[in-house]
């Protein structure tokens, strides 16, 4: 079901570092699983970008779960700052007033901020204290979810972190798989997804993300109604929307603050 490419088969005979990204949804969950037969656990490693009160309840402690039951050493990446400092610090130095303050599907700041910057932070600290100088990043990201996502190269070799001897690569494991085949792997493998699912969502990460769907923000609001608030009152205050479609919340989720 996982096509491995050559050049993957000789980072791991090199041995290679792999990078499990898990963000606690259920892309993450059945990438590790794929990769139990594929990379020796002693060439893995599981980190979790931390989103801090934005992110699902729950998250980070069902990564970490999965990473134990591998027996996978698991690391977290915090950001040196949180969702709603960046929100708040982009509307105070906004050059007019057509700059919104919220990260945008063009400006995707939530993610290169809150997540991959210390990702990569933290896997650089892991090969300099390994003294290794190959590592594959490994995401859940599947070409189903989306026209971006289906024309994104499964396998590339990072231009921009490999330097100074270091050889990145960054890979899809499961950019092929369905969403029904992802539950069935995770369900064959005698695990649960996150309790997120259960309530019908379709992803999970931030609560309350700018490409969210209705019912994963509605769902959010029902679940978080004290964050849901804080995002309501941000949205007032500075006058502008955080989601994509430039819709109010209250008006996307049907719920009232």
């Amino acid at each position: 079901m996982i096509y491995v490419p050559n050049t993957i088969r000789e980072m791991i005979v090199g041995g290679a570092l792999f990078v499990l990204n898990d963000s606690g949804g259920k892309d993450s969950q059945a990438m590790r699983i794929a990769l139990r037969e594929i990379v020796p656990a002693a060439q893995k490693i599981v980190i979790h970008a931390s989103l801090g009160d934005v992110e699902w309840p729950g998250a980070l402690e069902h990564a970490q779960a999965g990473a134990e039951r591998d027996g996978l050493p698991f690391v977290v990446a915090r950001a040196v700052k949180t969702f709603f400092e960046m929100v708040e610090h982009r509307f105070r130095v906004r050059p007019g007033p057509n700059s919104p303050c919220w990260p945008s599907a063009s400006n995707r700041q939530c993610t290169s901020d809150l997540k991959r910057g210390p990702i990569e932070r933290e896997v650089r600290r892991v090969l300099r204290e390994r003294g290794l100088k190959r590592v594959v990043t490994c995401m859940g990201i599947r070409a189903e979810e989306s026209s971006g996502r289906a024309k994104q190269q499964p396998l590339r070799r990072s231009s921009r972190n490999s330097r100074a001897g270091r050889d990145w690569w960054e890979w899809l494991p499961i950019h092929t798989l369905t969403r029904s085949q992802v539950f069935a792997m995770i369900s064959h493998a005698n695990e649960a997804p996150h309790a997120a699912y259960a309530l019908g969502n379709d992803r999970l990460s931030c609560m309350f993300c700018i490409m969210g769907s209705r019912n994963d923000l509605a769902n959010a609001a029902r679940q978080n109604p004290d964050l849901y608030r804080r995002y309501v009152d941000v949205e007032k205050r500075t006058g502008y929307t955080m989601h994509q479609s430039r819709i109010p919340l209250e008006v996307l989720t049907g719920v009232s603050t």
